[in-house]
């Protein structure tokens, strides 16, 4: 049976696979093959750079063909790599072999066959390939996807920040806000939390089978093998590799960094289903209207339904995102010794752990673009809710020195259902200035909103 969008196991490859086309450049396994190309060849061009006499530096011609191996890596390239592991059984030697294979009819290139892969292990190719994954799939495509949700919830939340709303601690009523400050919260969180994605320094390795640079120093005892690891790594692209140098490992980079950035990609999405979770109950109370698309169903049985599906799926994609991301930034720091390979079928799955968050930004960015904000009935449920005005009355009576302010706001608001004219009523038999007083009277729900609208226009 050949794969189709109907028959992939993965709904990530299937259902989904139009959504995560930018992702997959940089994440799949044409993605990982590139990348090793990538480091193989930037690796041999800096190997012939180093004043060995064995290995002359190439002539322009040669590094721009070289160059050229990397910036056109298409499918067939991938392709014809996967036909050599058939023989290999081992996809880096495949990855080494199939760059052989493009010296042919280049005597420059073909004299200087065995310095591809020299003094590398497997895993020099590999850790340094994932982190540029990373870099890529982080930089090109998760952060502007954050970056997008960003801007539209810091945009509601100049647009509503002065619409007063009823909070609800517990489930029960509370001190009002305004709907731009509840979501200006989000915004501060979710900056903080890109911010640490961001900042995650990527690392790489390549000092050979266990770390010590044994291999190299055989060859050229002298040579400062430990210089020029850091030089091909932390030299910026195509020549080097722009990553962050790692300088003590076993046969695997430790994979720290790696946890680190999961556990910070998690974070946003915890923070994001926090959000995904409240819009959906501010839905259901009728604060936000969603709009309305010619041809859609909202359920199969009852036709006036318009379901917040946009925000279910991003909370259950960022869950499935989150028991991955956990998953890895628990195991890959964890090596028996000094290498198993129980890291390498985990590591193939970075792409599906970023898959399900990208296509949970996707869901919450098209909700948040669907939703419009119903201030009539965030404002009725304000209007029935005069028992928010206890606190007030209680703390200024406080202020001035009334006998049990508190006890006397909890006798008379609790179990009851409390108006306008009972608050006020209240208020009225107080004995407190007149300019205090006046000013409690004129006070309703939607107007105790503290320093709400500030905030929110502050974000």
């Amino acid at each position: 049976m050949t794969t189709s969008a109907i028959s992939a196991l993965s709904p990530l490859d299937g259902r989904y696979a139009a959504k995560l086309a930018k992702l997959r450049p940089a994440m799949s396994e044409q993605g990982y093959m590139h990348r090793r190309v990538q480091v193989e060849v930037a690796w041999f061009i800096a190997l012939s750079d180093s004043g060995f006499k064995e290995f002359k530096p190439l002539s322009p011609g040669a590094r721009t063909y070289l160059l050229g191996l990397v910036k056109n890596f298409s499918e067939i390239d991938g392709q014809a790599i996967k036909t050599i592991e058939k023989t290999t059984n081992h996809d880096v030697k495949a990855v080494e072999y199939w760059i052989k294979s493009k010296f042919e009819g280049r005597p420059e290139l073909v004299a200087a066959q065995e310095f591809v892969h020299f003094g590398c292990t497997s895993e020099d190719i590999n850790n340094t390939s994932h982190a540029l994954q990373l870099k890529s799939g982080r930089d090109l495509v998760l952060l502007p996807k954050l970056d997008d949700i960003i801007e539209k919830l810091r945009e509601m939340a100049h647009a509503f920040a002065e619409v007063s709303m009823l909070s609800r601690t517990h489930g029960q009523t509370a001190s009002p806000t305004t709907v731009g400050k509840e979501i200006a919260n989000v915004v501060v969180r979710l900056v903080a939390a890109r911010d640490k994605i961001a900042s995650v320094k990527l690392m790489g390795k390549m000092n050979g089978a266990v770390g010590n640079f044994n291999a190299h120093l055989s060859a050229w005892p002298e040579f400062d093998w430990e210089a020029f690891s850091r030089q091909v790594i932390e030299s910026p692209e195509p020549l080097g590799l722009g990553l962050t140098f790692q300088p003590y490992s076993i046969q695997i980079e430790p994979h720290d960094y790696m946890a680190e950035l999961f556990d910070a990609v998690a974070r946003a999405n915890t923070i994001l289903i926090d959000w995904s979770r409240d819009v959906w109950g501010y839905v259901s109370l009728g604060y936000f209207k969603q709009k309305l698309r010619d041809g859609e169903v909202g359920s199969s049985t009852m036709p006036h339904k318009v379901n917040p599906i946009d925000f279910e799926n991003a909370e259950g994609n960022l869950g499935l995102a989150n028991a991955l991301l956990r998953h890895m930034s628990d195991k890959l720091p964890i090596s028996r010794w000094q290498r198993d390979l129980t890291d390498s079928t985990v590591l193939r799955n970075m792409g599906v752990a970023l898959g399900y968050a990208v296509l949970a930004y996707q869901s919450l960015a098209t909700g948040l673009g669907k939703l419009e904000i119903n201030e009539e009935a965030i404002a009725a449920d304000l209007d029935s809710s005069w028992e928010v005005l206890a606190e007030p009355i209680q703390t200024v009576m406080r202020r001035f020195g009334l006998p049990q302010p508190y006890e006397q706001l909890k006798k008379f608001t609790r179990g009851e259902a409390m108006t306008r004219e009972l608050m006020q009523g209240f208020i009225a038999g107080l004995e407190l200035p007149e300019t205090e007083k006046n000013r409690l009277l004129a006070m309703t729900p939607a107007s105790y909103i503290g320093k709400a609208a500030e905030l929110a226009k502050r974000v």
